[in-house]
């Protein structure tokens, strides 16, 4: 089912449009605006598209309107290579970024062909996180997965919703770290079961391993197909690794493809392994210094919106803690492939009455034409159903943000809303290890962030801005307002003007005056107005840039600030 404006089957238009909106937006190509098109051109060729631009400077392409100017005169649709080729970059990183959109045309033209579904509005969580199949609505490269080959697809995409089940590896202690909330017997017992556990030792036991000198490392069975005869041939060979099989429960993929829901226990954790695959923008595996901070992590976050009153009744709040985590060669050459991270069960959360959905699946269309939300939407009108979702998706987050200290990177995946038939009633976070950002200087109770010191030694010399820690304010709000505004509810905001007749200007001045009651009735104008999220201009990441250039961890570019006074008092779309 598509995003507004998009007809199925038709991804390598999708694609192209991406493409062109994300190097317009980030300014990695100048256009002028003549006649109702937007015209630039690229290595001595003329190009144009049809654009509306939306908050935050945000470009919405019409379809099969990104041309070039052909030898004889006429206006064609543009080859996606003829783009590519004329960017700035190197060929290598061409080929990179020309192989990724051409696989993310692949996957989806097989999506498109192979499966059908029909309505999502009746699914359940678990069958919801494969089934919203549309990806990124910003990055080009949204369906890359490169390594995939359409049998993996078939197999370990969350698209098909196959179950599968995790391989297991047998390795020697001295090559793993690992954070458990109990000792090793009683922890693999609640998480597998005693006859799996069971099954797991008599198989590590018939290579003659002990438990004392071999941990259990689970690994996703695409990864083991992918390195076990490269990267980890070493290690097998010399006997410092064992593969076990497959053993245990059954596993579906959810919409980030390596955190993969239990199936067979509905109520089980969730369980996040690195993949050697390339989708949106970086690389699957895990952050090897975050796998053994996360359960750190979660516990401080989960423990303040256990400890602030308005997260159980102003701004309605649950924290999915990632309580446990392994990893295999922290500082070594398999740094990052080999580990796991445990989370807390979104479900398991649920009150009589209550209902979970990723927060995504509200920018969708579904099969009759209507968004996912539609029948929600008609039973409580627009005005109140929207405001009411703007308070529980945004408050919390702010909250958090401006009261506490804490940034996180709240982008539709990360991301899930709980309803009472479709009223929404409160938020849900996950997904912490890599993506949060404090300053010690604006946190609420520095005294109360974890040691870092004490988790892992590359900690000790680490500059602001390396890991979790900043100097900077500008970081803060800028993570928050990227994921949260720029990249998340933008298409929120598109969807109502489109479906319903919003003008987005509306929408968006409904997010301000939010944000502004919630400074002044909590106190708040001070520490707000630190972090400067009104000013007429924010950075905001360069995704498409850094995949072409490639010299730096991040990249940015300056937007339009939609929630700036002069922008939220405007009557037309920018």
């Amino acid at each position: 089912m598509p995003l507004p404006l998009e007809t199925p089957g038709n991804a390598r238009d999708r694609v192209l449009r991406q493409l062109v909106a994300a190097l317009l937006f980030e300014g990695v190509i100048e256009a002028r605006e003549t006649a109702g098109y937007f015209e630039w051109s690229l290595d001595g060729r003329a190009f144009r598209c049809k654009a509306d631009v939306g908050p935050f400077g945000r470009l919405r392409i019409g379809e099969q309107s990104v041309e070039i100017l052909s030898q004889n005169g006429r206006w064609e649709t543009a080859p996606l290579g003829a783009i590519v080729a004329a960017l700035p970059g190197t060929g290598i990183s061409h080929g990179k970024l020309l192989a990724e959109l051409e696989q993310t045309v692949t996957l989806c033209d097989w999506n498109h062909r192979n499966i059908s579904r029909g309505s999502r509005r009746d699914m359940n969580f678990t069958a919801l996180e494969g089934a919203v199949d549309e990806g990124h609505p910003y990055h080009p490269c949204f369906k890359a997965r490169t390594g995939f080959s359409l049998t993996d697809h078939a197999i370990y995409g969350p698209e098909t919703g196959r179950p599968f089940r995790l391989g297991w590896l047998a390795i020697a202690r001295k090559h793993l770290n690992q954070v458990l909330p109990q000792q090793d017997e009683a922890f693999w017992l609640k998480e597998l079961g005693e006859e799996t556990f069971t099954s797991l030792l008599a198989r590590q036991g018939s290579f003659g391993l002990s438990s004392d000198e071999f941990g259990l490392v689970p690994l996703h069975p695409w990864q083991w197909k992918a390195f076990a005869e490269t990267s980890l041939s070493n290690w097998i060979a010399a006997g410092e690794a064992h593969y076990l099989g497959e053993y245990g429960d059954r596993y579906v993929a959810t919409q980030s493809v390596r955190s993969l829901l239990n199936v067979d226990r509905p109520f089980a954790a969730s369980v996040k392994l690195p993949m050697n695959i390339v989708s949106t923008s970086s690389r699957r595996t895990l952050e090897p210094h975050s796998v053994c901070t996360a359960p750190a992590l979660s516990a401080w976050i989960a423990g303040i919106v256990r400890s602030d009153p308005l997260f159980a009744t102003d701004y309605p709040l649950t924290i999915l803690q990632e309580y446990a985590g392994i990893i295999a060669d922290r500082e070594g050459p398999l740094s990052g492939q080999i580990g796991a991270i445990w989370r807390e069960n979104a479900e398991a959360t649920l009150q009589p009455g209550e209902a979970v959905i990723p927060f995504n699946a509200l920018m969708m269309i579904e099969a009759d034409g209507k968004p996912f939300a539609d029948e929600w939407i008609e039973r409580f009108g627009l005005m109140p159903w929207m405001n009411r979702l703007l308070e529980v998706a945004i408050l919390p987050v702010w909250h958090l943000l401006v009261h506490h200290g804490i940034a996180v990177e709240a982008h539709g995946q990360n991301m899930l809303l709980v309803h009472r038939d479709g009223w929404p009633e409160r938020l849900i976070l996950r997904d912490f290890h890599e993506s949060i950002e404090f300053s010690y200087d604006f946190l609420r109770e520095p005294e109360r962030a974890p040691n870092f010191l004490s988790l892992n030694p590359i900690y000790h010399d680490a500059e602001p801005d390396q890991y979790y820690w900043t100097d900077n304010l500008d970081s803060l709000r800028e993570l928050v307002m990227d994921t949260l505004f720029v990249f998340n509810l933008t298409e929120i905001s598109h969807l109502l003007e489109v479906c319903y007749g919003l003008p987005e200007f509306r929408f968006w001045q409904r997010v301000e005056a939010l944000i502004s009651t919630y400074a002044e009735e909590r106190g708040m104008q001070q520490r707000q107005a630190q972090l400067g999220h009104d000013r007429p201009f924010i950075l905001t990441e360069s995704l498409i840039t850094r995949k072409l250039l490639a010299l730096k961890p991040e990249y940015h570019h300056e937007v339009p600030n939609a929630l700036a006074a002069p922008a939220s008092e405007r009557r037309r779309k920018p």
